[in-house]
Order: structure tokens, then C-alpha cells, then sequence
């Protein structure tokens, strides 16, 4: 391949290496965007491009593509708002169930293996995802008997040009970027054209840095220096000539709101005006870039404390009940199994999973929290209730990957891990379905919950008691319900009991157990299997409901 490009503008770089019916891949790492990815809707936005794009998770602000008409087709394994929810996108529902854009489902892992595949030059890889899925209809994977038995193979996903932002490249185009890193940089070894790059800074050159160096020079295009070309994500540099930055989280909100209302008019002022980098940086504001910065300290949280305190006195939600009921459960499942690691989904179930391993560790118990962005050891902060939170990177022990997390850390050999899990529906199998509802609607997808349901030692399931979130038989299955070992409600808790999920306990509360038993029994839109013997589960106490309260003081999650 030609020299990269250096210095060259944003707008050249996506004229030069962008053209129409591409297959573009969005690599995302811990960063989420790329300036790139803004230049591309901004350019083409209105000239029905056709393009396919490659991304492993769409967050609100990704609406542009849609909007601005750029696409034929997505490939990915998240199509939803991650702030202030985890919650569907009406952008991306309306373009799926109208059949506009054509969409394809996978899980992060499988995502990150097709990638690789390409990258290596491969035919196809083993995966351990998607089997007994609805995924596993899809024409990128087979399940083939081989001499070792059957196994999934999945085919290689090559895109024609990849847009990353790296903290830092040196004017031979050798870019670096800093765990964790998400689907990886698979896809930018595997673009036919190479790779269009934002950076934070160019350098002459990256002396001692070269373990940092992910994507070599040869393989780039173009490099534009973009400060904050991550915006609304963040940027983690450790130990890089460049500055680090925490995410946006009033910005994505903004997008995601803007999402249900009038998305053009927010695309005019964050996507179409700005001609360049430094006019989009001048809309955001000094302060804005200050701030962000300062969202970086792992102390950082202390300002959200002073502004949010705990709520104290307010009653607690059905959510709050599903949620300390839901620790419960996973301190056991991590007492029965002896759980080296805990993976919590998004949402209330991830509330959850941090109390319960919270509560182990102080008993001594040598569990500890992992996540798919690539994070193992990581310690989640007060008054944050997100997961990928910028401010526990520098504290996380072991910061890799999407593959070592959903592929050796769940279902390796040497670790036991357990799954807190959330769904929109689970029935009455244990089989989850995120994606799209028998009537058609479309949800958010997969995300890694497939690759932790298929892998994991045990899942534990949080949810709300309620016929349409457990119906006798999901319309997709997002999730087999294999490794479902409960599922934890407001209401109730069902256990599997010689291989069925049967309801085994109820909360305390008003009337007698039988009651209760009725009133779970009524929110299910099945007949509910009872065991034989139904407990009564202690009250929730306030503790409980303060120590989850203590991550989502405004009760984004639990209210």
C-alpha cells in the first residue's frame, strides 16, 4: 500500500477513502466514535450512498447514518440508546421495521470473531455464541459435525474501509491506542482499503511506545489530527503524549432525546454545520473540553456525590425489590458455583451483580466484577451506574478486550464466571429475547448477553413479574435458556428444579404466601410451574436498597 496521508483535513481524508456501497466499519474500542464517523454522515448525507455498516454497537448518536439516508444495510450486535438507558432508538426502529435499512444481528463475540476471521485470512472460526439462537439462522454461521464434534463456524465479515480514532499516531501512520478496546482492531487489519484514522495529536515519533502501537502505518490511508475526535466517547491514554477525557453522558442523552422528537434539527448543529473539527469544538465550548477532561480522575465521582446524594427516604420501586432480591440471588450463585467473576448486563441487573460481589468480597470471597468492554478486577464508583465508566480504568488490573473477556474469561477452562443477566422478555424455557418482540418491534439486540447465556457457569436473571415480560415462548430467542439457573422478579423467584423453572419463592409482603403465589402466578402469561414447597424470601431491607442507591442515586435504573 501507498504512504498514509498525514495531515491532511477531515473532509479530504473521507473524500479520498469513502465511496459509495462501501462496507465502512466503525471501529468503537473504548471510545465509541470517531470524527470520521461524524465526516461520513456529514458528507454524504442526502446522496443515498448505500452503505453497509459494520458496527458493534450503534448508540444514539449514530441516528445520523439513518437520518441522512447513508445506508442500505447494518451489521451489528447493539442497535439502542446506552444513556440514560439501555432502551430501543425510534431512529433505528423505524428504519428496521419499515424494512429501509436491512439489519443483521450477532453478538459482540461473534462480531469480534468474524472480524478476525478476516483479519487472519481464514475461511471461517469456531465460536461458542449464537447456538440455539435465532442468530444462528443467519448466513454467516453454520453448525457443522466435525471429527471433534459439531461446532459453530462462523464466516469471515470484511469491510472495505474502517474508521478509528487512536489517542496518538507518528508520521508513518503507526497508530496507538490504550485498552480496553472493545470488539478490537480486527476490522481495521481486515479493511480491503485500509484504514482512515483520527488521532489526538501526531508525534514524530512513538519511541518506547510500541507495545501501544495496535494498527501499523502500512495499513492506514489518512491520519487527521482531531482533538476530542472521540466526542461524545472518551479517549483513555495512559502513559501517551496526549491528553485523557471522560464520555459526554449529557450529549449522548441529548442525542437519544432528540432521537424521539426532531433528530434533523440536532444533526443541523452537531453534524452538518460543523465544516471541521475546530468548529465543532468551538459549538461544544471551552468549559465543555475542561470538563471532560476532569471526567478522567478516578476521583471525579465525588463531584456527583455532592450533587446527587443517596436518596434516602423514598419508598423502594418494583425495580428496587427485583434488584435486592436479584443480589441475593447472585451472592449464592457465586457461593454455590465458586465463582471466580461475576459479568453483569446492563441496566438493574447490573446494579445487582455489583451489590452481591460488593457484599462477597467483604466476606472474603475473592470474586471479582468483568465486563465485555474488556475490563477484569474493575471496582464500579459511587453515584455512577454505568458500566464502561471511564473513571475505573486507571484502578482495573486487567483491562484487554471484548474476545479474552466473552471468550476466555466466560466458558475458559481456568474461570468460573456467572451471568447477571436483563431482558426484555425471558419465558418460560429461560430463553431471553432482546431483539425484536412477536409483533414485529424491534428492541436493541444482543449486545454480549448471548455470548455470557451460551458460556457462562450460571445465569441469574432480573426482571419484573408481567405477562408481556414473561410469556410462555419468546418470538426471537436472543438467548438459549440453557444456563438460566433463575430468574429473579419483583414478585417472585423461579429456580430451575429438575431441569424446570419453577416458582420456589416469593417476597414478604401483604396476605399470606399463597396470596403471593397467585399474584406471581397472574403475571405470568403461562401456567407458572409452583414448587411444591414455596418460601417466603425476607423483607428487603433499607440497607439493601441504600447499597444499590449508593451507584444510581438518581435512580436512572431503579426508578
Amino acid at each position: 500500500m501507498s504512504e498514509p496521508a498525514i495531515g491532511v483535513s477531515l473532509s479530504e481524508a473521507v473524500e479520498r477513502n469513502v465511496r459509495p456501497g462501501d462496507s465502512v466499519h466503525v471501529v468503537l474500542g473504548h471510545s465509541r466514535w470517531t470524527a470520521a464517523a461524524r465526516e461520513l454522515a456529514r458528507q454524504f448525507w442526502g446522496a443515498d450512498p448505500g452503505f453497509t455498516l459494520i458496527m458493534t454497537s450503534l448508540g444514539a448518536l449514530s441516528a445520523a447514518f439513518f437520518e441522512g439516508g447513508l445506508l442500505r444495510r447494518v451489521v451489528t450486535a447493539y442497535s439502542g440508546n446506552s444513556f440514560p438507558t439501555y432502551s430501543p432508538n425510534p431512529v433505528f426502529t423505524r428504519a428496521y421495521e419499515s424494512g429501509a435499512v436491512e439489519v443483521e444481528h450477532w453478538s459482540i463475540l461473534t462480531m469480534a470473531q468474524r472480524l478476525e476471521a478476516a483479519a487472519r485470512g481464514l475461511p471461517a472460526v469456531v465460536t461458542g455464541s449464537i447456538a440455539g439462537s435465532s442468530m444462528a439462522g443467519n448466513e454467516g454461521f453454520a453448525a457443522v459435525l466435525t471429527p471433534f464434534g459439531e461446532v459453530g463456524l462462523l464466516a469471515p465479515l470484511v469491510p472495505d474501509v474502517a474508521l478509528v480514532h487512536a489517542a496518538v499516531a507518528d508520521r508513518q501512520g503507526n497508530l496507538a491506542l490504550s485498552e480496553p478496546l472493545l470488539e478490537g482492531v480486527w476490522g481495521a487489519w481486515a479493511a480491503r482499503r485500509g484504514v482512515v484514522a483520527t488521532v489526538e495529536a501526531v508525534v514524530d515519533d512513538l519511541d518506547g511506545l510500541g507495545y501501544r502501537v495496535r494498527i501499523p502505518g502500512h495499513l492506514v490511508r489518512a491520519v487527521v489530527e482531531a482533538p476530542f475526535g472521540a466526542h461524545p466517547g472518551g479517549c483513555f491514554a495512559p502513559g501517551l503524549p496526549v491528553p485523557t477525557y471522560g464520555e459526554d453522558v449529557p450529549f449522548w442523552i441529548d442525542a437519544a432525546r432528540a432521537a424521539r422528537g426532531d433528530f434533523a434539527a440536532f444533526a443541523r448543529s452537531w453534524v452538518l454545520e460543523p465544516a471541521d473539527q475546530a468548529s465543532y469544538l468551538a459549538a461544544l465550548g471551552q468549559a465543555r473540553l475542561d470538563w471532560l477532561r476532569g471526567r478522567s480522575d478516578p476521583r471525579s465521582w465525588q463531584q456527583d456525590d455532592q450533587a446527587h446524594p443517596v436518596p434516602v427516604d423514598e419508598p423502594a420501586s418494583d425495580w428496587e425489590v427485583a434488584a435486592a432480591l436479584g443480589a441475593r440471588e447472585v451472592e449464592s450463585a457465586i457461593d454455590a458455583t465458586a465463582a471466580d467473576a461475576v459479568l453483569a448486563g446492563a441496566g438493574v441487573a447490573n446494579l445487582a451483580a455489583w451489590v452481591a460481589v460488593g457484599r462477597a468480597r467483604q466476606q472474603g470471597v475473592p470474586v471479582q466484577l468483568t465486563a465485555e468492554l474488556g475490563l477484569l478486577g474493575y471496582e464500579p464508583t459511587p453515584a455512577d451506574p454505568y458500566i464502561f465508566n471511564h473513571r475505573v480504568f486507571p484502578g482495573t488490573p486487567h483491562l484487554s478486550d471484548a474476545a479474552t473477556v466473552l471468550g476466555m474469561v466466560v466458558g475458559g477452562p481456568g474461570t468460573t464466571v456467572i451471568g447477571c443477566l436483563g431482558a426484555a422478555q425471558v419465558d418460560r424455557a429461560g430463553n431471553l429475547n432482546s431483539t425484536r418482540l412477536a409483533s414485529g418491534r424491534f428492541l436493541v439486540g444482543s449486545g454480549g448477553a448471548n455470548d455470557v447465556a451460551s458460556r457462562a457457569a450460571g445465569c441469574v436473571v432480573v426482571t419484573l413479574a408481567r405477562p408481556d415480560r414473561l410469556p410462555e415462548r419468546v418470538g426471537y430467542v436472543t438467548c438459549p435458556g440453557d444456563r438460566v439457573r433463575s430468574v429473579v422478579t419483583d414478585r417472585g423467584v423461579l429456580r430451575r428444579v429438575d431441569g424446570d423453572l419453577r416458582l420456589v419463592a416469593v417476597p414478604s409482603g401483604s396476605g399470606s404466601v399463597e396470596d403471593r403465589v397467585r399474584a406471581m402466578a397472574a403475571s405470568c402469561g403461562y401456567g407458572l410451574a409452583v414448587a411444591r414447597q414455596v418460601d417466603e424470601l425476607p423483607e428487603v431491607t433499607h440497607k439493601e436498597l441504600l447499597a444499590l442507591r449508593e451507584f444510581d442515586r438518581e435512580r436512572v435504573f431503579l426508578g
